[in-house]
């Protein structure tokens, strides 16, 4: 990180850090510059924690469709093994994804 900061990177992309001290040891060694951490896999920082660290930017990679891709294969679980729709209680209302897609 420290060879991308000295040729001129102007914000520091950090993949695959896996502890707080991990994050605060990139974070202190690039500084000033500013640090992008990559959410996902064994990280578990909230925003806060992650702000308090000094952290300038926060990208979820892939999370958020593996997320929705979760939810999708759940719900089509339960209706093959059990027949039911509860999983519709847990669903976004049509008229706010609908404006998703408004101009």
């Amino acid at each position: 990180m420290q060879a991308f900061a000295e040729a001129g990177a102007d914000v520091l992309y950090a993949p695959g850090l896996r502890t707080a001290e991990e994050v605060l040891a990139v974070v202190h060694a690039v500084a000033p510059k500013p640090v992008n951490v990559l959410m996902s896999g064994g990280l578990k920082l909230t925003v806060q924690q992650l702000q308090d660290m000094g952290v300038k930017r926060i990208s979820t990679g892939s999370a958020l469709a593996l997320a929705a891709f979760g939810e999708f294969f759940r719900a089509a679980e339960e209706i093959q093994q059990s027949g039911t729709f509860d999983f519709t209680s847990r669903s976004m209302p049509y008229a706010r994804a609908n404006q998703f897609f408004k101009g």
